[in-house]
């Protein structure tokens, strides 16, 4: 009898085994499939339309800035003062402290809430507090514009310094005067500059040749560095409205 009994034992704890073993395997396929489906998630977010912008670009809506995805997403919710573009900050790049510089990367933008200076990554998370020792380490070498804006009867036009000689001869002049206003954007290709052109109050974009690259249709385009970082306007139709567009005029 005691011998029966330990086998009835032994029989139960097999069974008991056998019935363990198969839910601890499907617990098993669960886990990797669910976080692959959540990076999937996250690169389609981001996934450019355009490979010549930046995946994510600021936008601001009632007084707030964040962070759009090409495709119009909210990515980073507006929340802060001001931003960057998420592009390198040489500051950080250079700091004293080596566990900093990764933060300089074009991985990370640099944001503005209640008079606080953070870097942030693309999800959002702030990654650093800027202190005031990463400030004044940046040495940008200068690179002289090739050509310059010339004013001729109270109208502007555009000119290369290298060859232009003579104002009265109008073939020495690049663009010959006939713009309201005329301004160089700061770029890498400086043999192919684009230039902020207004006429008859209304502002747009032309290239060396005096091709339109952006129709004369906005009230104002910002003289900054949105081209040179991002290859971006910012224009705005009415005055007070500011956004990005691209070269070919698309409205982020």
């Amino acid at each position: 009898m005691k011998n029966v009994l330990s086998f009835i034992l032994i029989c139960l704890s097999l069974i008991s085994l056998a019935q363990k073993k198969p839910v601890s395997q499907k617990t098993a396929t669960k886990i990797p499939a669910k976080k692959k489906q959540l990076h999937a998630k996250h690169n389609t977010d981001l996934l450019k339309i355009n490979d010549s912008i930046p995946a994510l670009i600021p936008q601001k809506m009632e007084g707030k800035f964040g962070f759009i995805s090409q495709k119009g997403k909210v990515i980073i919710p507006h929340q802060y003062s001001n931003v960057g573009f998420f592009t390198e900050d040489c500051n950080l790049l250079n700091s004293h402290n080596e566990k900093v510089r990764k933060f300089g990367s074009g991985q990370y933008a640099s944001v503005r809430i209640e008079n606080v200076d953070f870097r942030i990554d693309m999800n959002g998370k702030r990654v650093y507090h800027f202190e005031n020792s990463d400030l004044g380490k940046c040495a940008s070498p200068f690179k002289s514009q090739l050509f310059h804006g010339y004013i001729l009867n109270n109208a502007y036009g555009i000119i290369e310094d290298s060859k232009f000689e003579n104002p009265g001869d109008y073939r020495q002049f690049t663009i010959y005067p006939q713009y309201d206003y005329l301004h160089i954007m700061e770029g890498d290709d400086l043999k192919n500059p684009m230039i902020i052109a207004s006429k008859n109050n209304r502002f747009g974009v032309i290239d060396i040749n005096n091709k339109v690259i952006i129709p004369f249709e906005y009230s104002d385009i910002k003289r900054n560095f949105s081209w040179k970082l991002a290859r971006l306007f910012e224009v705005t139709k009415d005055g007070k409205n500011y956004y990005y567009i691209d070269i070919n005029n698309k409205a982020y």
